[in-house]
């Protein structure tokens, strides 16, 4: 049997649902944990609301947040007739690496999303600073195309003044919120696009399952006794692109880095109770474990974890054993932390392994998100969302929560 006829054959329009422009929230809540919450368990849902999570969640669980950090990744360049030319920075190229990109002082490559690309005719852009802020002039940021394929290409950076990349981004750039928010970035999104665990900068999209947690909620769930650890992975646009093809095996997912603490792994193997992933980014970081694992076993080193990896071979090898062969390799290495990257599909028929309990958001019809709800319960997504589409929830990333466990 060839590797194609062994991936599911999934129409992506029996993946739709009505969802009218008045049920995307535009804007989060006052309070982010006084949002809904729905919880879904053995085909049945309730409704509550966020900051009543610690209540429904068992002492021994351990929940896995993704920790990863927005970066103000969109910015506005002008050419000399007064055409605006924006360039949404996806992921770092030259250097390759996140944080040693972001330090990097006087310039550097990113491959990036690119606006108005067929008017880019001149070598070089200087940024657009409408309010003729000094501070934004003194850098004197430039960019110029080095190569480019339709909408996407890569762009060399260049600046003056000697401060690091990061702080470029963060004087010149916006925060890229969701375009299916039909408005532009608002001093709101600086704050709240962002969870208040974000520690590591390099995602272009918030994991939105995380903007409902508070202090509060954290030290509730802190105070029952349950374990808390983090992962980080770095959020691409390519996560949230439409499915364009009515066969979902023909849609590419775009690779996204990742890094997983020993700690972590540890307490993967040797858990009792259920493992809680906190939004659809901690999902496929954690399930994507298992076939890295395999790679270690195979190849003797990580390796990332390609799309449909889970559907082309049957596996042999136990959860334990991959997990114990991330372990070994970090020591063969002399490394605390797992660095490899992923382009995992979770559809239906996917063989789940390590998350019981999913926290997340209500997503769009036709996406490959909806996709993993619908595996992880079972295929009864519809249940879900038309107690949601009935009962006044908000959706997207502003919107509402849910709690969903596996049967």
């Amino acid at each position: 049997m060839g590797i194609l006829a062994m991936i599911p054959e999934i129409h992506i329009e029996d993946y739709k649902y009505p969802l009218d422009e008045q049920r995307i929230a535009k804007y989060p809540l006052s309070e982010r944990d006084s949002s809904k919450l729905l919880h879904y368990k053995a085909g049945r849902v309730e409704e509550t609301v966020f900051r009543n999570l610690p209540d429904l969640l068992p002492k021994d669980a351990l929940m896995v947040f993704n920790d990863t950090k927005v970066v103000p990744a969109r910015l506005h360049f002008q050419r000399p007739t007064g055409a605006h030319i924006e360039v949404f920075c996806l992921e770092p190229a030259e250097p390759a690496e996140y944080n040693t990109n972001f330090a990097q002082r006087g310039a550097c490559s990113w491959k990036c999303v690119i606006g108005n690309a067929k008017r880019w005719k001149e070598d070089v852009l200087d940024l657009y600073n409408p309010d003729l802020r000094s501070d934004i002039a003194e850098m004197h940021l430039q960019a110029r195309l080095l190569n480019r394929e339709g909408q996407t290409g890569t762009v060399r950076f260049n600046w003056e003044g000697g401060a690091p990349f990061s702080k470029v981004l963060e004087l010149s750039g916006t925060i890229p919120i969701p375009p299916y928010l039909n408005r532009a970035s608002e001093a709101i999104d600086i704050e709240r696009y962002q969870t208040l665990y974000a520690r590591e900068r390099g995602s272009v999209a918030a994991p939105t399952a995380g903007l409902h947690f508070t202090e509060r909620v954290l030290d509730e769930l802190r105070s029952k006794g349950i374990d808390t650890e983090t992962v980080c992975l770095h959020v691409g646009a390519g996560t949230f692109l439409p499915v364009k093809t009515s066969l979902v095996s023909e849609h590419p997912m775009h690779r996204e880095p990742f890094v997983v603490t020993r700690s972590l792994v540890e307490k993967l193997l040797h858990r009792r109770g259920p493992v809680v992933a906190v939004g659809t980014t901690s999902v496929r970081t954690l399930e994507s474990l298992y076939y890295v694992g395999v790679s270690c076993l195979e190849a003797g080193h990580p390796e990332d974890v390609a799309q449909w990896a889970p559907y082309t071979r049957t596996y042999s090898y136990t959860t334990e054993e991959a997990l114990e062969a991330i372990l070994r390799c970090l020591d063969q290495e002399g490394k605390d932390t797992l660095q490899v990257g992923t382009r995992i599909i979770i559809v239906p028929g996917f063989p789940w392994r390590l998350v019981n309990k999913m926290i997340t958001n209500f997503h769009q019809s036709e996406s490959t998100l909806l996709l993993l709800v619908s595996s992880f319960v079972d295929g009864d997504w519809k249940t879900i969302y038309d107690y949601a589409l009935s009962h006044d929830f908000r959706f997207l990333s502003y919107g509402d929560s849910s709690l969903l466990e596996r049967r």
